[in-house]
């Protein structure tokens, strides 16, 4: 003979249900969903430069920089730069958008942000462009100060951002693609990008490969954040059980 359902006491979840965590909404406002969209789409944008083996660029894809499609001097730049435009566009939006959906921490938030600096950064770089190819033009200078400034600066912002990130999901319930396959992709990025430093210190060839490489892991990154939002299942202190 079972038990007679009793009513629950005022303040108390009803015994079988699932309640939301202190501070954070059982569903995803909208926020989220919103932002994996552009996030979805910057994540294949960002690897446009697979344009050059359909392009006559004459840039030999293994030892050029992929900044040099929009070289100030080359065929193709205004399409590669504004690609890179769009792309950054994109990805301030999601970057914004997930900033301001209900629930999120301060780790992610900062996260988001310094997102929104890499998108910044990105653009600057096509504001100020390498002069020239230096992978076909000897003359050229392998060290632009300006747009090595802005690459650095891109470079610092999306590593915060990952970082700040991982450190978010392994904190919480959210980001689970991020929690699994961050620490991954981060610890990935940065060797590639560590790997692309040759011609800065006078020892050019083959770095376009892990240049190359380091864009698709990006483009990786953005698509675990744009899979990763959704219902927001809680743990713990969040649920009651039936009894």
């Amino acid at each position: 003979m079972r038990d007679a359902p009793t009513e629950p006491r005022p303040g108390e979840a009803a015994p079988g249900r699932v309640t939301a965590a202190a501070g954070a909404s059982p569903r995803d406002p909208g926020g989220a969903r919103r932002a994996a969209w552009p996030l979805a789409v910057a994540a294949m944008a960002y690897n446009a430069w697979v344009l050059e083996f359909l392009l006559p660029t004459g840039l030999d894809a293994r030892h050029s920089y992929v900044s040099e499609l929009y070289a100030a001097d080359q065929p193709f730049h205004v399409l590669f730069g504004v690609v890179e435009v769009v792309t950054a566009l994109l990805v301030a939006a999601g970057a914004v958008l997930l900033a301001r959906r209900a629930g999120s921490d301060r780790w992610s938030v900062a996260g988001q942000w310094a997102l929104v600096a890499f998108a910044a950064s990105s653009v600057a770089d096509v504001v100020v462009p390498m002069r020239c190819a230096p992978s076909v033009n000897r003359a050229c200078e392998a060290v632009n100060p300006w747009h090595t400034a802005t690459s650095a600066l891109a470079h610092a912002a999306l590593f915060a951002s990952m970082a700040l990130m991982v450190t978010a999901a392994a904190r919480g319930t959210r980001w689970p693609l991020v929690r699994r396959w961050g620490p991954w992709v981060l610890a990935a990025a940065l060797v590639t990008a560590v790997s692309t430093v040759g011609p800065l210190f006078g020892r050019p060839g083959w770095h376009g490969v892990p240049q190359r490489a380091h864009l698709l892991l990006v483009g990786v990154w953005l698509a675990l954040l744009a899979a990763s939002p959704g219902i927001h299942r809680t743990r713990g202190k969040g649920r009651h059980r039936a009894r």
